[in-house]
């Protein structure tokens, strides 16, 4: 009887956490308009799912790191990037100012309730997933030098 509930516990505990469906959770625009994430996310082609925030160096790191090399990304796969700032309510009113100094060509929301980073399972940040047709196929938290590259060749396994 103790085994079979330990199974049952440890399929259930895999189901809950091997997510790969995109949850279906409102968001808000940079001109505070919501949307569904799902929403957000619907593409044809991959579409990557980026969380950070104004206080994260290596979320910085990143996005400007994908930034050298988004134009050619997009040129050769159609990706989209979303780039969810999950700053709270005290720090939110640095993300535009950074955004327009960074230059970045990606679409900014704001979950500045961490409804987003509840839903994903994100403990900390960065936390890149890569979406195609509404389910999560890749995700990586951290960053570290050379990770784009990693994203990229998941990105084009996604885009054929």
């Amino acid at each position: 009887m103790k085994k079979v509930f330990i199974l049952t516990f440890l399929a259930i505990s895999l189901q809950t956490f091997s997510q790969d469906a995109l949850p279906n959770v409102n968001i808000t625009t940079l001109d505070g308009s919501t949307v569904s994430l799902q929403q957000a996310a619907k593409s044809d082609a991959p579409v990557v799912i980026s969380l950070w925030a104004t206080w994260c160096v290596p979320c910085l790191k990143e996005l400007d790191a994908i930034s050298e090399v988004y134009e050619d990304w997009k040129a050769e796969t159609n990706v989209s990037l979303l780039a969810v700032s999950v700053d709270d309510s005290r720090t939110v009113k640095r993300v535009k100012p950074l955004i327009n100094g960074k230059g970045w060509d990606y679409t900014i929301l704001l979950d500045t309730n961490n409804d987003v980073k509840r839903a994903l399972g994100a403990a900390t940040v960065p936390l890149t997933v890569l979406v195609k047709d509404g389910k999560i196929v890749y995700r990586h938290s951290g960053y570290s030098p050379g990770a784009e590259n990693e994203l990229f060749q998941k990105i084009k396994e996604y885009s054929k």
